[in-house]
């Protein structure tokens, strides 16, 4: 799999569509969350890593009221006026960068118009948080171009809001926070609550250990509205609880919120979250002491939560972890929303190609599309190139 996308390359094809010279270009990575699935939007804690594997935006503002989007990757374009931005309106993947211009005008910045060129590395479709990346990368063009400079932590906040007010997914902030935030070399603890981050060490290679991750080849996508069912559901057993949100059950409260609950589903639910607070927090604690190795069967607990108490994985999935797993992995996981995507698995690093073969000859048996992988190496959040 590639890595970051030619800035250079990115400018040179705005020139050939456009005709004129953009005014920068801007880079936002994708990322893989390590631990905490599905808490951003309880309150809870995350802690992903940002990707080499990034979107490049090249930009130029324009003056007459117009929005040209285009794709570098796909060929596709995409043209509206910044009158017509309105939710619901634009259709497909434009609708990431439009809702990004809509979410800046909401906020008080005067957009009068945007020519636009995405590439990107990160492949769709595989829970690396494409669109984060593509909506966070378009707020800081549109904004860096029609002269206004939110920091880091607002540029997040306005991408999830594109996210969800424009393009209707109810997103929490996590992916937007770990595209604008995150450092090379480190993971972004996050307390999605407050907003506080802390960047904690993430050297696996002086260790000996890698971060594999493998592209199951499912594609990631959010069937039949499930993602948005999850978020009732936990909204839902909140209100039950009579708690803000299921950030405030505890692990020491759990068996007495469990029983308060009225079935089997919100029950299951709820466990979820509550125990994936925790092991965010017990592999923040590791990291933190250096004590890489045990993170691993917090990755696979994680994973059997998701799978039996979430239930947010699917077959390819579930076959990746166990490949891994019995060819000596120390954890796996799904990582992302669920539903197909990406497993990340903490290996011994001379172990990477023989846990890789593993699962393709695993996915060989079962008739599976084959699957790709590849090494994460913690990098750079968002940020403008010359």
């Amino acid at each position: 799999m590639t890595a970051g996308p030619s800035p250079s390359a990115c400018a040179d094809a705005f020139r050939d569509a456009y005709g004129h010279e953009p005014e920068g270009v801007w880079i936002a990575p994708g990322r893989i969350n390590l631990i905490g699935e599905h808490t951003d939007y309880n309150d809870g804690f995350v802690l992903p890593v940002a990707l080499p594997h990034a979107l490049a935006a090249a930009a130029a503002r324009r003056t007459d009221g117009v929005v040209r989007l285009r794709s570098r990757q796909s060929g596709e374009e995409f043209a509206t006026r910044t009158s017509d931005l309105v939710p619901g309106s634009v259709p497909g993947w434009a609708a990431y960068p439009a809702g990004a211009l809509w979410a800046l005008a909401e906020s008080g910045v005067r957009i009068d118009g945007l020519d636009l060129m995405v590439d990107s590395t990160i492949p769709s479709g595989t829970g690396l948080s494409s669109s984060a990346a593509l909506t966070c990368a378009t707020v800081l063009a549109a904004a860096h171009t029609h002269g206004a400079s939110p920091d880091p932590a607002r540029v997040a906040v306005l991408a999830q809001q594109a996210e969800n007010g424009f393009v209707g997914m109810p997103c929490g902030i996590m992916d937007q926070s770990a595209s604008m935030l995150a450092t090379a070399g480190h993971a972004l603890f996050m307390d999605t609550r407050s907003l506080e981050t802390e960047q904690v060490p993430f050297d696996l290679a002086g260790r000996g250990l890698a971060l594999l991750v493998v592209d199951t080849r499912a594609p990631h996508r959010h069937v039949d509205g499930a993602y948005a069912e999850r978020r009732r559901s936990c909204e839902e057993a909140a209100r039950v609880l009579g708690v803000p949100a299921l950030r405030d059950v505890t692990a020491e409260g759990l068996p007495a919120a469990l029983e308060a609950l009225p079935d089997a589903v919100s029950r299951r639910r709820v466990r979820h979250v509550v125990t994936e607070n925790e092991r965010v927090l017990e592999t923040v604690a590791l990291l933190r002491s250096g004590d890489v190795h045990r993170v691993g069967p917090l990755f696979t607990a994680s994973h059997a939560s998701m799978r039996d108490d979430y239930e947010i994985t699917v077959p390819e999935v579930d076959t990746a972890v166990d490949a891994l797993l019995a060819a000596g992995a120390l954890g796996a996981r799904m990582t992302g929303g669920g539903f197909g995507g990406c497993v990340i698995a903490l290996v011994e690093a001379q172990e990477r190609e023989s846990c890789l073969e593993a699962v393709r000859a695993a996915y060989r048996e079962r008739g599976f599309a084959e699957p790709a992988g590849f090494t994460a190496l913690p990098a750079q959040g968002a940020r403008r190139v010359v």
